[in-house]
């Protein structure tokens, strides 16, 4: 018997490897969460994120956490990425639950602390409550370098009142930043804003930006930010038809975002090379036209978008 065809092989159960691979390009977790008090007659934290990136059927993903640790509540690991879940649903309250046990399961992951911390300021009235402040100091006694705890210690100092404490924490944390960590502008445009707000000089102090634009290749191969080796670890214990499910809706999630709005050419990177992870080589071919036409008459994108491709083996490119 002959051996089947690529799309065929793409449409059975996929090899964790491969999910692991899918995975990494689909999903953009930042390792902190940004929020500031913006102003300060309003008794509420206002977000500065950049939007969310694409996260597929978050909905599936919890329902199968959920199961799965009704079964196996000790389950850090799980409970961290039913904490995650939550949170990219901005359904705080549930998150903190979640963490609150992760911890409970894990309380030497600084992970589960730092992001214990930020679920209850999230959830709260626009504060940092001590029950936060407590999760992040222990998420920093564990690992010191934290940027999540980091953040949300110095903005505790913003709220109290001392802003030229709050900035130069903000400003020790983007030096200690690596570059293109997806938190960076964030901070800085945090670090300039609490800075015009109240008259603090911060002329030459703060680090030029470190962001490049990431070249084709490494967004079509390698460097995308991506699920942590636990969310990873917790997504390898689901049955292999939930594994399949949820990476086939986080794919077809990124395919109607990018129809919605096409003018994302790393996120037409991301879908070719899950498809071609998937070994759905038409559809690949498919998101490589569908990118092409986003970009007409920009040459750079295109020729962008090509050399990827190329790099990921898409059919006629």
């Amino acid at each position: 018997m002959g051996e089947p065809s690529t799309e065929a092989r793409g449409a059975t159960a996929l090899p964790f490897g491969r999910i692991v691979l899918i995975l990494a390009a689909l999903i953009a977790v930042a390792a902190i969460g940004i929020a500031i008090f913006n102003n300060r007659d309003e008794d509420s934290l206002k977000s500065v994120a950049s939007p969310q990136q694409p996260v597929g059927d978050v909905n599936a993903m919890i329902t199968q956490l959920e199961a799965r640790l009704k079964t196996n509540p000790g389950d850090a690991q799980g409970w961290r990425m039913l904490g995650w879940s939550y949170y990219r649903m901005e359904r705080f309250p549930e998150a903190v639950a979640a963490y609150r046990k992760a911890v409970a399961a894990d309380p030497q992951s600084a992970e589960g602390w730092s992001a214990l911390g930020e679920s209850i300021a999230l959830a709260g009235q626009g504060n940092i409550p001590p029950e936060a402040e407590e999760a992040l100091k222990k998420a920093l006694a564990i690992d010191p370098k934290d940027a999540r705890a980091r953040y949300f210690l110095a903005v505790k100092k913003d709220l109290a009142g001392d802003h030229k404490g709050a900035i130069d924490d903000w400003i020790a944390l983007l030096k200690d930043t690596p570059a293109g960590a997806p938190w960076e502008e964030n901070v800085r445009r945090t670090i300039q804003q609490v800075a015009a707000d109240n008259k603090i000089d911060i002329a030459g102090r703060v680090p030029p930006p470190t962001t490049p634009a990431a070249p084709a290749d490494s967004v079509a191969t390698a460097g995308i930010p991506g699920p942590t080796p636990e969310q990873m670890r917790a997504a390898s214990s689901l049955p292999p038809g939930q594994q399949d499910a949820m990476v086939r809706d986080m794919v077809n999630g990124l395919a109607n975002r990018l129809k919605a709005n096409p003018k994302d050419g790393d996120g037409w990177i991301r879908l070719m090379r899950a498809r071609m992870v998937l070994g759905e080589t038409s559809a690949a071919k498919q998101a490589l036209t569908d990118a092409k036409a986003a970009f007409a008459g920009d040459t750079a994108k295109q020729q962008r978008l090509s050399e990827a491709a190329k790099t990921l083996g898409v059919p006629g490119s």
